[in-house]
Formats: C-alpha cells, structure tokens, sequence
C-alpha cells in the first residue's frame, strides 16, 4: 500500500481554540477545520473519477464514505488499476494540504473579522465573502492557475464551514446544507432581526437550550456575537461563547457555538461537521461544473506526475544547450504522453540580458512543444544574464516540491536576487538543478561592434549556483557543451513516477568520508548522483558486503556514466536490503545523492502557533529560530503497518542531529518536539520500519527518506501580516511587517540594531518599501515598517504575485524572509446565473425498447445571461447520451442567446445541460422524458456550429417521449 508521511513544523507557541480548530485536535474526539476540508474534497474527487469511469465504461469499485485516504482515491482514480502499482500521492496530499493551510489562515488574517466566521449574525457579509472565493477561485482555474485556486479555495472553504458551528442551523433541525449561501441571486430568508432576542441564560454552564423557543419555533436564523475587546451586544442576542469571548459574560450569558465537544453546543459538534463536508462538497460541486472535470481535478492536485519545468539561457552561445533542452522534453513528452506518467504541466521561462520571460505555463504538451521550438540563441553583449529573475518566475509558478532545470553558461547578473531565490526555494520546496555547460571555459559573445571576445564564468560565479542547488536539494552539474546529452539523464530520472531521496549530503569544504544509507524492500530503480572534481574517487558496499569502486564503470553492485563533474550510478540490483555504504575520497567539494522509486515517502511544512479567540496552528513562512523550541507533526497516510521510528534534523556540515522525541497523538499523527534546535543548516530525516506487502524482501523492513530542502536557522524574526489576501487590478494595498531580534527562540526587548530590508514581487508589480528598520532602545526589540504592492489595471483576473519581504543583519551574515502569496481578483458584479428556456421539442419514440436505438428525441433551449451578464461562455452535457449543438442569436432586447439543440436516442430519457458565464455562474436545464400515447411528428433544427458528445444512460422501457424542460439552480 502506499504511504505518505506529512510533516509540519510547529514552532511551540500557547494558544486556545474558539473555532473548528484550524489543523489539530488533541481531545481525540473533536472535528477540524483540516478534517472537513479533506473528507470533502476525497469525497468529492472521488465522485468525480466515478462519473468519468462510468462515461469511459470502465469500473469503478471504491466506497465513497468519510474513510477515504489520499491514497485509496488516488488509487481508484488511477487508470493502472494495480494495487501494487508504484503510486505517489505526494503532489495529491500536498494540494489537499495548501487547501487547509489557507483555509487555517483565516483565522490569523481575519481573527476579529465577524464576516469571515459568520458571527454577530452576519449573513450577507459572510456569504458576499464565500462569492467573492468561489469566483475567485474559478478565475484562477480558468488561467490554469490552480496553485492561488487552491489557497483561495481554503480560504472560502473556512468561512462555508464556520457557518455552521457558529449559527443555529442545526439547533433548527437541518439535515442539509444551507444551499443559499453558494447561490448569491437568492434571498437570504428568515433571518432574526436587529432587535429580535434570540437567547436566554445558559443554566448552571449547561447552554443545550439557551436559544429562545419563539425563535426554533418561527425558524428563524441566528449566530452568536463576539468580541476579544468588549462585552457589548444588542439586547437578548447569542453570545459566540468560550474564554475568549466578552460578550458571553454578560446577559444572555453563555453561547451557541458548536467548534469542538467541549462547546456551549458541543453536543452537536459532529452533526455541524457533517453538514460542514456536505456543504463543502456542494460548493466543490458548483466549481466542478464551472470549470469541468479535468480542470476540477487539476485543482484537487490528483495527479501521480510533476511538472516539466526548464529555465532557459538564450543568448548567442546557448544554441547547443536549447537543442538539448529540445532533445529531452521532447523525448519525455513523447513517451509519456496519454499515461499516468505524463506531466501535470510544462512550465518554460527564457531569459537573458536586458530580459526575462515570459512564462509559459500550460498543461498541453503541444502548447509546450511549440514555445520550446521558437526559442533562438542570439545576442547577449555581455557576460552576465538575468538567470535569477527567470528562475523567480517559475519558482512561484511551479507547484510546490516541484524540481526545475535551469540550463545557462553565464553568470548571474541578478545576483542581488540569491536571498530572495533562497527564501522561494525553502517557501515552496522545489528542487533546482543547474546545468552549467563550458564553466571556466570560453564563452564567445557578440558585443555591440560585432567583435568576438573570450569570456569565463570564474569559480565564485559558479559557486551562486552551487549554493542554491545545495539550498534545494539539486545539484551543480558541470559539464562541457558536447557532453550535456549525458548529464541531462537526471531529468528523465526525476519525471518518473515517484521518485524519493533516500539519503543526500554536500561536503564543503570537501574532506573524504564514509556515508551509509538504509535500502529497503519497496525501493525500486536506485540511482545514485556524485557529483565533484575529476580527482574524487569513490567505493559503493551493498548489505552483503560486496563492493565496487570508482574505476569499474560496469560492477556488480552498478553501471555508471560520467558527465563533466556528475557521475550517476545505476544500481544493478533492487533486492539486497539493508545497510549500503558510500566512501568518497576527495579534497575538493562534492555531493552525493541516493534516489529511487518508492510509495513511501514524506513531505513537510512549517507551522507556527498563533494565539487569539480562533488560536491554533497555521502555516509559518520564514525560518525557525535558533535556539528556539520546535515541533515536527507527523502524518501517517495510507497504512497500518508502518512505525515512524525516529525523525531527526540533520546537518551535514557538523556532523549535527538532533534526535527529537516522539508522541503519539492518535489517528496515526505523531508529534516530535525538539528543544533548542542550534543554528545552522538542516535537513529533514524520518526513519521507521514497513511491514506492507509492498516490501518485496524477507530481511529488515526499516526503511529511511530524507527531505531535499534545508531547513536554515535565524535570529532574526519577520512577520508580515496583509490585511486581506485578494488585490483588485488598479488598486494597492499596505502590507505591514515586523523584525526583531530573538534568544534562544525569543524576542530579545532589550536588542538594538539595524536591519537591511528587501522587498520583491515576481510580477514586477510597482511596490515600495523602506531600505532599511531600526530597533531602538525601548522598542521592546522590535521594529515595524510597511511595504505597499500596487496591481496594474491590467492585472489578470485569476492570477497571483508572490512577495518576498526580507531582513538582514548589518553583518550580513544572518537572514529571514517573509513570503505571501496574494491572489488578484477582479470584484465580480454579475452574481445572476444564466437562465434556461424551452423553445420547442419533438419525439417519435417506439414502444418496443427493440427499436430504440433506430428513433430519436430532440429538445431546443435558448440559453441567456441577461442584457446585464457576462455572457455564456460554454454549454455542456452534465448528464445524458446524446449530442449537443450550440449556436448564438442576439435576442430582442440585445441580449446575446445561446441556442441549444440537443438529440438523442430513444434509449436515453433524460438530459442536463450546464451553462457557465463568463464569471462562473452556473445554470442548470434538465430534461426529462415523459410517457405518452399520442403519436407526435419528428421536427429537426437547422444544424448550428459547436457539437458535443454525452454520457451513455439506459432505460428498462421505452413510450411516447415528450420532453419536460425545467431550471435546476446549482
């Protein structure tokens, strides 16, 4: 079976819970926001690869309940069908996990925000929030931008689900979600008023009936009030309740709140869940039907493969390297196009000098194929070239964990940009693998007078590199221009399916050492990577004992090819577990990498506790601090039979580890504290033992993985806090942020000092900020300063910009960064969805079901947004085996109509058609066949220009057939 660990780095803070709580629940029994979240969108993915199986006739044999797994609904949704299949759901979990990340943000951002949490009975605020997320999310997927779409996903999601555990919709007796909250052209309805008294006294602490009986009586809808600052409220009104709440003190005392068992209404905490995951599914439901099922499942991140991701160099000597670059994609691309194993997507950024980009993102390999072909080495008057800001680009568009190729024979002329490629680099965990062809060898360029000169990258050009490949868990490969054929096998290495680092270590400065890693019984496919200088030799020992050395390209143990300074071995063997040994011998800096395909592997996030009336974990951006406690939560996904044995930080350089303690806190999660981590660089290492089926060795079952990205170390603190997380185009918004000085993890308030600050945004969007924040004596160590962000008019709808705010000592030799991802998102006014009505249908349907499939039904609708809307953007078949024509008339009123003439067989009965506009709003026109006696004549329409195919549906029976069009609102 497949395994996935997750792990969260917590940052060991107080806080109390006065919500569904955010990530974690310790009281074993309580639902949380991350809990619903999950259940909903497996659940609903699943549904989804349900449908499509039934479309393509094949079989589809999941139970669709709340004890779904990422692997389990990856499995199922998987075309291979092998439970034994290599299976990766890391780019799955880690989605699902941006989902609940954003969503846990809203309790950070918006703590105080009563719209954003549904209290003091705002229903119009609260679900104006929920429309504005869900069209936002919609925009981002419709530019393919399914990273923002996730995040802004999260973050409408909180604010569905707070709905019913801060309202008296169950306390009514509810049993389905309050559907009106994700359709906005319908009236809020039912609604208590300002002046109408809802509660009562709770009684001895006990609320379970502190809600007034007029109120359940006439069933009218309520939420609690609440505030951190003050006890006032209107009279007679809920209080949220909890110790955070003032108002709840004060007459009617308690509150109605249902976020865990322990709650003034906890009793129904569970059922306010449940109908939490049915309303979350809903509004995936509106999505899915919005932007279709590909995309859908695009955005929920189902997907075994990563993207195809290359950085460009393309000035004048570089011809040789495109070509390359050519060679490779072309050849994964074509070999795994139509499989599990094709790329999720293809990102492409060029650059060079004076410019960069622009980025080219898609998921159509054509698409991609076509840009990679016009790309031409030309110009470049001088050395150095924009490489940095190119690889800023695809650093914040690529998904996380995702691993980039960078190819260039120039130095950075955007050096300045390392600290910031750096903090993008720790943010999203992606892999950056350079490819640095002809170092120190010459590189001929034109100058301006057309004159040829000889230039080098020297060694400390070179070095830039190499520490953000190290930063990264990539690798520096040099080599020469003829020989970049035989280094670029580690791309076609990383694109295979689920790919793991056992075990990786840099030295440098370089001293000859002895490595071992563990080989377990799932690995399949090792491949070492060495690289370092032409003198570094190396030995490879197998559990057995058996050996192999540097001067035997062709062993018992390997095959191995040299390419400049890589050498990449080729592990002959897959069963011989257990304890392996590397020994290098080299004076000189080197690496060494150990990689294979596994179902088991980890990822991480760091995570902070934050206090405050909805306090708990949410996702920390920046470094740890040194010295300063922390946590590791530990996730176990996808098997019973594995046992985390040990997670350590590793820091190579030392050697240091640090051993932390493990705890279990039930449901498969563990949580390992570490006390006074020590600065410095670090890895992330879990080891444990597998006793799965999928351990095809009889011997040790202990297995171990290694996270690729280092965790550094800081004494510097930077938080920045936006005051929302959108930005319309044409407009600016203000971003506050802090630096201080910490000890041993905390701030120091007797501290001074003096901080150079960087702010940058990879959309080169128009910002300021000031150069530099000074902590003065009795500041309490802190020191506060503001970055602005303004978003052109011409900012996409849909897209996103990600901004890097960082702090720097006078020495220079201590960093931390801050990282915020903000979507843009233009305001939507059209909230109308397009309306369906019937113009004119016919059947001639046999009696006898023996000729059906000889006969016909036909209905026409006109479908229209209005003279006000947007316009239908689309038309398509939700449901039915027929074919779908489409053509557009303008209507009387100016309107433009969308006419919709559909047919099919007298075997199937019933139709639904789904028109989206062009902001995403969802009509629903369903027909329905009815029995009949009268023989009515055949009529057909003129043929129109768009046609679709549907699903295949079957009937027992088959009469008359009229047809019944009705609107079904989604």
């Amino acid at each position: 079976m497949a395994v996935l660990f997750m792990v969260a780095l917590v940052i060991s803070l107080p806080g109390l819970i006065n919500s569904f709580q955010p990530l974690f629940s310790f009281d074993g029994n309580s639902t949380t926001h991350r809990d619903i979240t999950q259940r909903a969108v497996l659940r609903k993915t699943a549904e989804v690869c349900r449908d499509i199986a039934a479309s393509e006739g094949r079989d589809f044999s999941l139970t669709i309940d709340d004890s779904l797994s990422t692997d389990k609904v990856q499995r199922a949704c998987s075309t291979t069908g092998s439970s034994t299949a290599l299976l990766s759901t890391v780019i799955f979990r880690t989605s699902i996990a941006n989902m609940y990340f954003g969503n846990a943000k809203v309790d950070v951002v918006f703590a105080l925000s009563e719209e954003h949490h549904f209290d003091d009975e705002t229903f119009q605020g609260g679900r104006d929030v929920i429309t504005a997320g869900v069209s936002a999310v919609k925009a981002s997927v419709k530019l393919e931008n399914f990273i923002a779409g996730r995040w802004t996903l999260g973050r409408a999601c909180h604010t569905l689900q707070d709905f019913y555990s801060h309202s008296n919709w169950v306390e009514l007796g509810n049993n389905a979600p309050y559907s009106t909250l994700i359709t906005p052209d319908q009236p809020l309805e039912n609604l208590a008023g300002l002046s109408t008294p809802t509660c009562r006294n709770c009684t001895g602490g006990n609320c379970e009936n502190n809600l007034l009986p007029d109120l359940l009586q006439q069933g009218l809808l309520t939420s609690g009030y609440f505030n951190v600052f003050s006890s006032a409220k209107p009279a007679g009104k809920c209080s949220h309740g909890g110790s955070f709440d003032q108002t709840s003190r004060y007459d009617p005392v308690g509150g109605i709140n249902k976020d865990d068992v322990g709650s003034s209404h906890g009793s129904l905490h569970h059922k306010a869940a449940d109908l939490a995951v049915n309303a979350t599914m809903e509004l995936l439901e509106d999505i899915r039907l919005a932007v279709g099922d590909k995309n859908f499942l695009r955005l929920m991140g189902l997907s075994q493969s990563s993207v195809l991701c290359f950085v460009i160099d393309t000035t004048g000597s570089m011809s040789d390297d495109i070509a390359e670059a050519k060679r490779v994609s072309f050849d994964i691309i074509d070999s795994k196009r139509g499989t599990q194993q094709e790329p999720s997507a293809y990102i492409l950024v060029p650059f060079n000098d004076p410019g960069f980009g622009p980025l080219i993102m898609t998921t159509n390999a054509d698409v991609f194929k076509d840009n990679i072909n016009k790309l031409s080495a030309s110009g470049g008057g001088d050395i150095p070239e924009l490489c940095l800001s190119g690889l800023q680009l695809a650093l914040t568009a690529a998904p996380p964990s995702s691993e980039i190729f960078v190819f260039t024979d120039a130095p950075a002329k955007d050096a300045y940009l390392k600290s910031t490629i750096t903090a993008l680099i720790e943010s999203s965990k992606s892999v950056v693998t350079f490819m640095l062809t002809d170092v120190l060898a010459s590189r001929r360029r034109r100058r301006r007078s057309q004159r040829v000169s000889s230039r080098s990258m020297s060694q400390s050009d070179a070095q830039l590199y190499r520490d953000l490949a190290r930063a990264s868990g990539g690798q520096a490969i040099e080599v020469t221009k003829s020989d970049l054929s035989l280094a670029t096998s580690v791309i076609k290495d990383s694109s295979a399916t689920a790919v793991v680092t056992v075990f990786q270590v840099v030295r440098n400065p370089g001293r000859p050492d002895n490595f071992t890693f563990t080989v377990d019984g799932s690995l399949r496919n090792m491949t070492a990577y060495i690289t370092g200088t032409s003198s570094l030799t190396f030995d490879l020992t197998s559990s057995t004992g058996v050996s192999q050395n540097s001067s035997q390209s062709s062993g018992p143990l390997a095959s191995f090819t040299t390419a400049g300074s890589l050498r990449r071995l080729s592990f002959n063997t897959d069963n011989q577990t257990g304890s392996w040994e590397i020994r290098v011998n080299s004076n000189n800096p080197y690496s060494v990498k150990v990689t294979g395909q596994s179902s088991v592997n980890f990822i991480f996030n760091l995570v902070e506790a934050h206090k405050g009336a909805h306090g708990d974990f949410s996702l920390k951006e920046g470094r740890p601090l040194s010295g300063g406690n922390a946590s590791l939560l530990v996730s176990v996904t996808g098997s019973d039979t594995v046992k985390v044995t040990g997670v350590t930080l590793f820091d190579s350089s030392g050697p240091t580890e640090v051993n932390g303690s493990l705890q279990s806190v039930g449901s498969g999660n563990f949580l390992v504290t570490f006390s006074g981590v020590p600065a410095g660089e670090f890895v992330v290492r879990l080891r444990g033992e597998d006793s799965s089926s999928t351990s095809r060795s009889t011997q040790s079952k202990s297995f171990q993985r290694q996270a690729p990205t280092q965790i550094k170390t800081s004494s510097i603190s930077v938080t920045a806090l936006a005051n929302n997380t959108n930005i319309e185009p044409g407009s600016t918004i203000s971003i506050p942020f802090t630096v201080a000085t910490t000890t041993n993890g905390v701030v120091n308030d007797s501290a001074t000092g003096t901080f150079t600050v960087r702010a940058n945004n990879d959309r080169s969007y128009t910002s300021t900020s000031p150069s530099t924040v000074t902590i003065a004596a009795g500041s309490g160590g802190q020191a506060n300063g503001t970055v602005t962000l303004t978003a052109p008019a011409s900012a996409a709808s849909g897209s996103d910009v990600t901004l890097t705010i960082e702090a720097e000592n006078t020495a220079a030799n201590d960093i931390n960064y801050a990282v915020l991802r903000l979507s843009v998102a233009a305001k939507v006014t059209d909230i109308t969805r397009p309306v369906c009505q019937v113009v004119s249908s016919s059947t001639v349907c046999p009696s006898s079901s023996s000729l059906c499939t000889s006969s016909q039904w036909e209905f026409i609708a006109n479908l229209t947004d209005g003279i006000n809307g947007t316009g239908i953007e689309s038309v398509a078949i939700r449901k039915g085996n027929g074919t779908l024509n489409t053509s557009t008339v303008a209507g009387a009123g100016g309107e433009n109509i969308t006419v919709a003439t559909y047919k099919a067989s007298c075997c199937s009965q019933n139709v639904e058609l789904a028109a989206v506009d062009k902001v995403g709003n969802v009509g629903m026109c369903v027909g329905q066949a009815r029995g009949s006696t009268t023989t009515a004549p055949v009529t057909t329409a003129a043929p129109n220009t768009t046609s679709t195919g549907g699903h295949a549906e079957s009937i027992s029976h088959y009469l008359w057939i009229s047809v019944v069009v009705s609107l079904l609102w989604k």
